[in-house]
């Protein structure tokens, strides 16, 4: 299938579907390409999410820009925050509008501040098609293509027709989400930072990869992470002995190094807390329910799955106000992107990415649009060629002749060398030089083979690329974490040797390159605040 539109936009959770409609509603024609379904697949779509929802109170928001940067380390941008705050109120009266049925109070006044998952997005769905936009679901883009002006589209495989798929354009919009390497969260398994790898074969940089160090309980036999309502529980170990502790900080993480961990919600101790809880958060309770356990009286088993950048912050850089990236012609939005801007060194879990997914979504279709429609030239009419390098050797092509369960085998054993390295508590969570810099060692041995994998069909070729984008944002993370040397903002990134704050180290981390990676200081976001950006020293990292 080849098309020929204006913007392509990659991903179709909700920072995706924003992107789209903003590029059709200014003036665009626009392709989305999703590797999942437009409206059920990602991080969003099976839960609920908070918002960053707040009057237009100038002193309201004020505090909480300034808890916000306070908390980040003072890495995020005041003027960034603000314009998020204002956008969001905006688009949510938008989605009001559309038919999304919010919550009233005794007064009457919708209650915008939290979206069910399932209905928003299937809201967004309805109002991207309305907008003109072609959808192509269950369509995963593998790579850009490209040219000496930049980004002008991608090539991807149509999973269920077998057949492979380019879409020409002269401005395309990542929006693939954040990487949590397959650890089984709730509708993460498509978020393996294939826009990550996307972004970084073009020569994108990306910023803020070490404050990854984000896990959510989950129950062990489940996929579930919405757990907000263990504040409720008590927890104890397996013979029943009560621990004093609670979900927040350390506490899981360094019992679960020892032993297995259990939970009863007993402090919900009457029939109408216990049905206010269920009324509030219904999806928390499916696994449980399932399973037979009444939550508030018998003991369950928790674990904790890595996150990643789904709930970190990293993501590729952005340098313009409407989300442009280092690229000319490619722009980046939600998860994909970084979220250093409004989050700083804190996650943006929650209120803080959902909101960000909304705003970036609507500036970077914009952006998109206005660079598209700007070029005289379509892109049908550009010599492009694929940028794609890593884990797309077919077996036709490659070196190797492996039979289809060969390369099924070693892709699952690629992709689980790379999680031995980055979902273990004691490497990951307990970060220590000597620890990360091991990890980070496999991996560098680990990455020639991913051009190893000779995969045979459609699907296969799928899985993959995404065990090279799961290697190379790996590779990413522990350069960034080993280069940050301090603790800053609110534990996203801590390495044993230095706990304390580095006033030195006030900066972003850029990282680059794949075959060798490069780290450098950026202090351009302080020029606002002091005049001057400071001094930069380049910092080349050993690794690769």
């Amino acid at each position: 299938m080849q098309l020929t539109t204006d913007v392509l936009v990659i991903g179709g959770g909700p920072a995706g579907a924003w992107a789209a409609w903003s590029a059709a509603k200014n003036g665009a024609k626009v392709v989305l390409v999703d590797k999942g379904y437009l409206g059920s697949s990602g991080a969003t779509a099976p839960g609920g999410t908070n918002l960053l929802y707040l009057p237009p109170d100038r002193e309201l928001r004020e505090q909480a820009v300034l808890q916000r940067m306070k908390s980040g380390g003072e890495l995020s941008e005041a003027p960034w925050i603000h314009r998020v705050l204002d956008q969001v109120y905006i688009n949510l009266e938008l989605v009001e509008q559309w038919g999304y049925p919010f919550i009233k109070d005794e007064q009457g006044i919708p209650q915008r501040g939290h979206l069910q998952g399932p209905e928003y997005m299937g809201l967004m769905r309805k109002v991207v098609k309305k907008a003109g936009v072609k959808v192509l679901d269950h369509a995963p883009a593998l790579e850009l293509l490209v040219d000496g002006h930049g980004v002008g589209g991608a090539r991807g495989v149509m999973r269920q027709e077998d057949k492979d798929w380019e879409v020409r354009a002269n401005a395309v919009v990542i929006a693939t989400g954040g990487c949590a390497f397959l650890s089984k969260g709730l509708g993460c398994n498509v978020l393996t930072g294939d826009g990550y790898l996307l972004g970084g074969e073009v020569g994108a940089e990306l910023s803020g990869m070490e404050f990854s160090r984000k896990y959510a309980p989950s129950p062990a036999f489940s996929t579930n992470t919405r757990s907000r309502l263990l504040g409720w529980a008590t927890y104890y170990d397996q013979n029943g002995n009560e621990l004093k502790g609670t979900q927040n900080g350390d506490f899981l993480a360094k019992h679960l190094l020892k032993e297995p961990l259990y939970a009863i919600m007993n402090k919900a101790d009457t029939p109408e807390k216990q049905a206010i809880l269920r009324s509030s958060h219904a999806i928390f309770f499916l696994p449980y329910d399932r399973a037979g356990i009444d939550v508030f009286t018998e003991p369950f088993p928790l674990t904790l799955r890595y996150e990643g950048t789904v709930r970190g912050t990293g993501g590729l850089r952005i340098v313009t106000d409407d989300c442009g990236t280092t690229v000319a012609g490619l722009y980046a939005a939600g998860d994909a992107a970084t979220r250093e801007r409004i989050t700083g060194a804190a996650s943006g879990g929650g209120a803080f990415n959902a909101s960000w997914a909304i705003c970036s979504g609507t500036w970077s279709g914009a952006g998109a649009a206005a660079y598209a429609l700007s070029h005289q030239k379509e892109a049908a009419g550009r010599d492009l060629r694929p940028a794609g390098q890593y884990g797309l050797k077919s077996q036709a092509g490659g070196s190797l002749q492996h039979t289809t369960a060969d390369s099924k085998v070693f892709t699952r054993e690629l992709v689980k060398a790379v999680q031995d390295q980055v979902l273990p508590l004691e490497i990951n969570y307990f970060r220590t030089e000597p620890g990360v810099s091991a990890a980070l060692e496999k991996l560098q041995a680990l990455w020639p083979r991913v051009n190893e994998q000779a995969p045979v069909n459609v699907h296969e070729r799928v899985h993959a690329r995404e065990a090279a984008a799961m290697a190379a944002t790996a590779r990413w993370i522990y350069t960034a974490a080993l280069a940050r040397k301090e603790n800053r903002g609110a534990g996203l990134h801590i390495l044993a040797e230095y706990p304390e704050l580095d006033p030195n180290q006030h900066h972003r981390l850029l990282v680059s390159g794949l075959e060798q990676i490069r780290v450098r200081p950026d202090r351009s976001f302080l020029t606002e605040r002091t005049g001057a950006a400071g001094p930069q020293k380049e910092l080349e990292a050993t690794n690769g």
